[in-house]
């Protein structure tokens, strides 16, 4: 693996390593998975993802691996307890929009039988597949993250401004990101 040419932003750290080779850019379509990874792109907020990426474990345990339904039924007293936790980010707002968007997230759930099928609509189930050569090539937001994040805060989520959903929609496979170079793009679907 540490022969192999892959995308600069690791930057030797071991846990985004591994997290860069195995896990950004991989389609995920399992409710769940889709609502954690939001919720902690939410945590990113003003952050380094290295910050939360580290913090990971801690925020699986606090937030019940961010099941969806445990999520949608916290109540002040268990909001409190989050405040409290040295183990994660406590922000009250941050915190109070993973309470809250678990809620929305169960209004999709209701409407589109997933949240699944209701975010992979807007790709036709399908990855776009980028071309990036360098770092500074990647975007911060996209006109497809507008519309997602226009679509998302009007279903009522919070948080969910165009750049925090197009850091997820590379950590959930919407968009391959990888640089054309790093051993993850062909696997992933890219194409030179």
């Amino acid at each position: 693996m540490k022969n192999k040419t892959r995308c600069p932003w690791p930057d030797g750290d071991e846990k985004m390593t591994k997290y860069h080779d195995e896990v950004w850019g991989v389609p995920v379509y399992d409710d769940q998975k889709l609502f954690a990874k939001l919720s902690l792109d939410l945590m990113q907020a003003g952050l380094m993802w290295r910050t939360i990426l580290h913090k990971q474990e801690n925020f699986m345990r606090a937030f019940d691996n961010f099941d969806i339904d445990i999520v949608a039924n916290y109540d002040e007293l268990k909001y409190e307890e989050l405040m409290q936790d040295a183990g994660i980010v406590r922000n009250q707002l941050k915190i109070r929009a993973i309470i809250n968007n678990a809620r929305c997230f169960q209004e999709i759930q209701k409407e589109f039988g997933s949240f699944s099928n209701y975010i992979w609509g807007f790709v036709d189930g399908k990855t776009i597949q980028n071309k990036l050569n360098t770092l500074d090539e990647i975007p911060a937001k996209t006109l497809l993250s507008d519309t997602i994040s226009k679509d998302l805060l009007r279903r009522g989520f919070k948080f969910v401004g165009s750049t925090i959903i197009y850091a997820w929609m590379q950590a959930i496979g919407m968009v391959n990101d990888h640089m054309i170079d790093c051993f993850r793009y062909k696997e992933l679907g890219g194409k030179e």
